[in-house]
């Protein structure tokens, strides 16, 4: 795969090795740091850690050396860096960060907080009032075309140098500024109203005088903060009390992580046991809360409080907190302020929204800086032609202002005007409904992709889990079958209630079905088949919600729930949709869960009975378990068994052996659904005793805390019994696998980053064809230090043609210490999956794309944790989801399905470049044929500085009489629609850039400069005797030019292209009358020399059109022989 990377194995006793290819990357050359130890670069065999274990510790950090700088590197660019790191230090030191720490906060008294923390306001403003002028102004004139234009236009106020009327120059500049103010301010106040909703939204807050309401900017760290349902949470929070009677409740975090599953969340049971509200007051707590962190998955905290005999500890953990942005689904909850303001998870997630600025754009102000140069060359040529006599500067910068005209400022009012054109014509489109476009200014990136970034949930997926298949190792149930599984549940439950005894499950049961089989093999499916669902049905933190539920007190609550219990209201809450899904199935054959708290729950059988267990133990899933686990005593029986549920490759240890677990899994997950293994095993009184001994006192350790509890609950997990493999699946969107298909094919790279598990992700890349069939996976093992990440992408490079999967974790590592190879060698697979990635980190991954392969990069998701990774791409997309509009009101083009994305980017980004590209030479090639004749008029007058065309004669030649037909370029496409879907090869030309570069640009210069000297020099050849005609036959001839050069240049002809034609010819023709003060040489013969009865003379007429004609055809025989002979592709298509 990596070929083009040597890694060279290790050299004893040398000061520098390559880092990579020497030629491509000598900049990057390696020392060491702790020692003069040689450089280590990735290595072709693990050998070299074999000899010597301290290379792991002692293994070099990349840095860039330092060359010599002298005065080629100063004027080679070199200002410009000297510049940038001077700006940085004084931005550093004006704003320097405050260092973030770890706090204690006293429960309701802010005021003893040692130090001033942040102001809890949200804040998405580009601008200020005072910084809104010279931010946008900045922003304009750091382009070179605009700043060119300004100082030309102000060199008009210096009566020595003003050549021509100031409006002339002015009147364009004032109308880009005008509009981009405008629009800009539009945006700005939009901005500005969502930040104040969001900011003066009230709370109830708990003082000791009783509750006040409070704005959300104007809450403390300290504060105690009531938030009801269906509230907004305003700042960090720890969880101290609620009105639910279990003491947790249920958050939703779909804008905090993009996840749409409820959380359950758990109060400090200190205070939670407080009889009332204003018992907080009472008693004398505080809390000690970790500095503020990236990390919204995890949190270390304690809460303390001093005036109970002994004090009371309590440590408190991710479950005990509420993450701002998030919002309560269920109760209403107290919690004390921790962080607010910059310092919450949700803003420390989000980055900042920069101007995009379209990579055309950039191609373009590179282009003008050619021609500038090429200007001032010309000028000189001119002024040194003159001898350099009397003062030679003057007429040099008279020179520079006559052949300014070189650079047209209406390129950017076209390509502005052309940018809304296209926008207007995406949400047009009935083939995508509901596009938005909300950044006008970067279309043509559509049709310059090379990297497609998108995220899993809710983007690729529709996030609805169906539970697919049970497999018992001898016998395999689809959702054909559940109608079997769902008569032996009636017929053990049946049993059960009969013999009142759980035992009797497992005695024989009635074949229902006449054909004959051997009694035993009966008997332990029906049992096995009850156990296993028993154990699904357990197994899980999923809590059952019943909207309708009103009552105070337990009872009426109860009641009420039985009442509901074969209602349709019931809803299942989780933390993974998945579990959601195994509960479902369990309701659906028979087994249903209708009540939970945090002790107990309730099932209830086919014949109505009520079955209650108590939990005992649970451990949550975590992405380094990869499993969970549930200790429940039966109410019934007294029986506890240790239920545990998770991925294949962390139980196939833990259960018993078995020959099928691994085949059958395999075979699940290449029909793309997600599979867990279930197992259980009895646990006498004693055993359980003794394990909670042991499991609360690793609990309460303060040194590796997590591996001692890890350890003791592994001592459990030995020799469980294997009861079932499930399979369930995640829906994809519509259209999923032909629209990345199609991707695919149009050269596309498209890699998954997604928050969610690793098997998961692996599941939805092979089901949704991200990675083909025929594609081996490589998933990179975890690693936590450089020799590991070093030995693991040694292992990586070996593989040839293969996807990668790897955590969010391991990428860190790898980044920190193996930036370049990694990415060079992640670019070269076909598809990468990063799971578990946080927000920052998409953002993160899309940065190095742009950094290390300078290709253009689209992020598109569908939720809040998207968000970043959407404003950091050079084009993001938004979809409107279940995830809420946040991604899609972030993002630079919104859609409302992932299916839409090929047609936006194969047909609307195809278009969008292909005619801005068009649109920009050509407005260039009508500024640079004038500036050639204005060459020639003063080469052949003496080297003059005399403008050719006066005031309304510029200004009208680049408006009335060429803008329409040139502008109409908007509506030309040089493939059908439905070509381009068909065919997305086609896609890969457009990310080369062939349609606008310096080779296209230098055809259109000599193109101008050869109509230019033939428009000229025919004028004064043809006229010799009408030579003070010169002007109004040069016009005429350059105007006829102009307009069939567009019809030369369009592709496919519109209707309103042709109008746009004749409509400019009617308008030069109608002019003719009243221009007659304008045609003349210079000002001193003005208004002598028009007399309409020579325009209408037949010598006037054949003499323009022969001009015109020696102009254009060359041009015409020369484009049908380039298409007869080498014919574009699309060409070779649409014929």
């Amino acid at each position: 795969m990596a070929d083009s990377i040597p890694l060279n194995p290790v050299r004893k006793n040398s000061k520098k090795t390559p880092y990579y290819n020497a030629g491509r990357y000598s900049r990057y050359q390696v020392e060491d740091e702790a020692s003069s130890l040689d450089e280590m670069p990735l290595m072709m065999s693990e050998e070299g850690f074999e000899n010597e274990e301290s290379d792991y510790h002692t293994l070099p950090r990349a840095r860039v050396n330092h060359r010599h700088r002298g005065l080629g590197w100063f004027l080679c660019g070199g200002w410009k860096v000297l510049c940038g790191s001077c700006c940085e230090c004084l931005a550093h030191v004006c704003r320097r960060k405050k260092e973030l720490k770890a706090r204690t906060v006293w429960l309701g008294y802010p005021e003893k907080c040692e130090e001033k923390y942040p102001k809890n306001s949200i804040k998405n403003q580009k601008y200020n009032i005072l910084t809104f002028v010279p931010g946008v102004l900045y922003q304009q004139f750091k382009f070179f075309l605009n700043l060119y234009f300004l100082v030309v236009a102000c060199s008009q106020f210096v009566p020595s140098l003003k050549i021509g009327y100031l409006y002339t120059y002015w009147a364009p500049l004032g109308f880009v500024l005008a509009v981009t103010m405008v629009r800009e301010a539009v945006d700005e106040v939009r901005r500005y109203q969502r930040d104040k909703e969001m900011n003066s939204q009230l709370y109830s807050k708990l003082t000791v005088r009783g509750k006040v309401q409070v704005k959300s900017s104007d809450i403390q760290v300290g504060d105690l903060i009531i938030v009801e349902k269906n509230q907004r949470i305003p700042a960090d929070m720890i969880f101290l009390r609620t009105s639910e009677k279990t003491g947790a409740c249920f958050i939703r975090t779909d804008q905090l992580d993009g996840e749409t599953d409820w959380k359950l969340k758990v109060a400090v049971a200190c205070t939670q046991r407080l009889s009332a509200l204003g018992d907080l007051f009472s008693i004398s707590a505080y809390v000690y809360a970790q500095k503020p962190q990236l990390d919204i998955h995890s949190f270390e905290g304690n809460f303390t409080r001093e005036d109970s005999d002994p004090p009371i500890h309590e440590s408190l953990s991710i479950e005990n907190t509420l993450w701002a942005s998030t919002v309560v689904a269920s109760g209403t909850v107290i919690g004390v302020v921790i962080y607010t303001g910059k310092e919450t998870r949700s803003v420390l997630n989000t980055s900042h929204a920069k101007n995009k600025v379209g990579l055309l754009d950039l191609e373009l102000n590179r282009l003008t800086k050619a021609l500038f140069l090429a200007q001032v060359v010309l000028s000189v040529v001119m002024v040194a032609l003159q001898g350099f006599l009397g003062p030679w500067y003057r007429n040099l910068f008279r020179f520079v202002v006559l052949f300014s005209y070189i650079i047209p400022i209406s390129l950017r009012v076209n390509l502005d005007m052309g940018k809304s054109a296209y926008g207007w014509m995406i949400m047009r489109d009935e083939n995508i409904p509901g596009t938005v476009v909300r950044t006008s200014t970067i279309p043509e990136e559509l049709g310059r992709l090379v990297y497609l970034l998108t995220d899993k949930t809710g983007t690729l997926t529709q996030n609805e889990m169906i539970f697919k298949r049970l497999h018992l190792g001898t016998v395999s149930y689809g959702t054909d079958t559940m109608d079997e599984i769902q008569s032996h549940i009636i017929q053990s439950y049946a049993q059960v209630s009969s013999a009142q005894s759980n035992g009797s499950s497992t005695s024989s049961t009635p074949s229902r079905k006449p054909q004959p089989a051997a009694p035993k093999v009966r008997k332990s499916v029906s049992s096995r088949i009850h156990e296993a669902v028993k154990a699904i049905a357990l197994c899980h933190n999923v809590t059952p919600v019943y909207e309708s539920r009103t009552g105070v007190n337990g009872e009426t609550e109860y009641t009420e729930a039985d009442q509901d219990f074969s209602d349709d209201n019931r809803t299942y809450q989780a933390s993974s949709p998945d579990e959601v899904a195994l509960v479902r199935w369990t309701e659906s054959v028979g087994l249903t869960l209708v009540n939970r708290d945090l002790t107990s729950l309730q099932l209830k059988t086919p014949a109505g009975q009520i079955l209650t267990f108590y939990i005992l133990q649970i451990f949550p899933f975590t992405s380094e378990s990869k499993r969970m686990g549930i200790i429940v005593r039966e109410e019934s029986t007294g029986e506890i068994t240790f239920y545990m549920k998770g991925a294949d490759v962390a139980m196939a240890s833990i259960v018993q052996y078995n020959d099928w677990l691994e085949e059958e899994c395999g075979n699940m997950a290449r029909e793309g659904l997600r599979t867990l293994v279930v197992a259980k095993k009895a646990l006498s009184e004693e055993q359980y005793q003794d394990f909670e001994s042991r499991y609360n006192q690793a609990k309460l350790s303060i040194h590796d805390r997590a591996l001692k509890v890890a350890a003791v609950v592994e001592s459990l997990e030995r020799e469980m019994e294997l009861l079932c493999l499930t399979g369930v699946e995640d829906q994809l969107q519509a259209d999923v696998r032909p629209t990345l298909e199609l991707l695919r094919n149009a050269g596309i790279k498209i890699w998954m980053l997604t928050g969610d598990k690793l098997e998961t992700a692996t599941c939805i890349a092979k089901s949704s064809h991200l990675v083909s069939r025929n594609q081996e996976i490589h998933v990179f093992r975890p690693v936590s230090n450089r020799g590991e990440a070093h030995l693991e992408l040694n292992a990586f490079r070996r593989k040839h043609d293969c996807a990668l999967v790897i955590s969010g974790d391991s990428l860190e590592v790898c980044l920190r210490y193996y930036e370049h190879e990694f990415v060079e060698l992640a670019c070269q697979c076909p598809a990468v999956v990063c799971c578990r990635c946080s927000p920052t980190q998409k953002a993160q991954i899309v940065r190095l794309l742009q950094q290390h392969t300078a290709n253009r990069t689209c992020a598109i998701g569908d939720g809040g944790n998207d968000v970043s990774m959407i404003q950091a791409a050079d084009c993001g997309i938004g979809i409107e989801g279940k995830e809420g509009k946040q991604a899609s009101l972030a993002a630079d083009f919104s859609i409302t399905q992932f299916k839409h994305i090929g047609r936006l980017l194969m047909v609307h980004g195809r278009n969008s470049y292909k005619r801005s590209a068009a649109l920009g030479q050509f407005v260039m090639h009508r500024g640079m044929i004038i500036s050639t004749m204005q060459a020639v008029f003063s080469s052949i007058f003496y080297f003059a500085s005399v403008p050719l065309y006066q005031g309304f004669l510029m200004v009208g030649y680049a408006t009335i009489y060429t803008m329409f037909p040139v502008f109409s370029l908007v509506l030309d496409q040089d493939v059908k629609p439905d070509m381009a879907l068909l065919y997305p090869e086609l896609y890969k030309d457009l990310t080369k850039g062939r349609s606008l570069s310096f080779k296209t640009f230098l055809i259109w210069v000599l193109i101008s400069v050869y109509q230019g000297g033939i428009l000229m020099y025919g004028a004064l050849l043809l006229f010799e005797s009408e030579f003070v005609h010169v002007v109004a036959i040069s016009f005429t001839a350059l105007i006829l030019t102009e307009l069939l050069m567009v019809a030369l240049t369009v592709r496919t002809w519109h209707w309103l292209m042709a109008v746009a034609e004749f409509f400019s010819l009617g308008c030069y023709l109608a002019s003719l009358a009243f221009l007659n003060e304008y045609y003349g040489i210079g000002r001193v013969s003005l208004g002598a020399f028009l007399d309409l009865a020579f325009i209408t003379t037949h010598a006037f007429l054949w003499k323009v059109c022969a001009i015109t004609v020696v102009s254009c055809l060359p041009l015409y025989i020369i484009k049908y022989l380039k298409r007869k002979f080498s014919p574009p592709s699309y060409s070779k298509l649409s014929s």
